[in-house]
């Protein structure tokens, strides 16, 4: 299991970089089987979001730290570097880029795209 992760360098520029997600066998919820689960993050808020089809917003940072959980439909997300990331259906975006140039955003997709948010700050 993985994970996109966009941060920003000490300079101020946006890059990717792709997590994987250490699972370990547990019990979670006894009396059922044990099963593979990550660590716990803690976490301050969810929200849930749609981009409009055809939504494209300027170039800029995020204002938390925060994880988007793909729904539906697709987005790109471009770094300041270059470097980009298509995400769908199923996809884990994590946030980290506070400071500096940010990021491109554009719906990709000939359909709203939904998600699921959940902010660390």
């Amino acid at each position: 299991m993985k994970f996109k992760k966009l941060y920003s360098d000490p300079q101020g520029e946006s890059h990717w970089s792709d997590i994987e997600v250490e699972l370990e066998e547990q019990t979670f919820a006894p009396p059922a089987k044990a099963i593979e689960i990550s660590k716990p993050e803690a976490v301050t808020q969810t929200m849930f979001l749609r981009l409009k089809k055809g939504w494209d917003e300027p170039i800029h940072p995020t204002p938390v730290a925060q994880k988007l959980i793909c729904l539906s439909g697709s987005v790109r997300v471009t770094a300041s570097d270059g470097d980009f990331r298509d995400i769908g259906p199923g996809d884990v975006w994590h946030m980290e880029d506070k400071h500096g140039k940010g990021h491109h955003t554009v719906v990709t997709s000939d359909e709203d795209f939904l998600s699921v948010i959940v902010q660390y700050e």
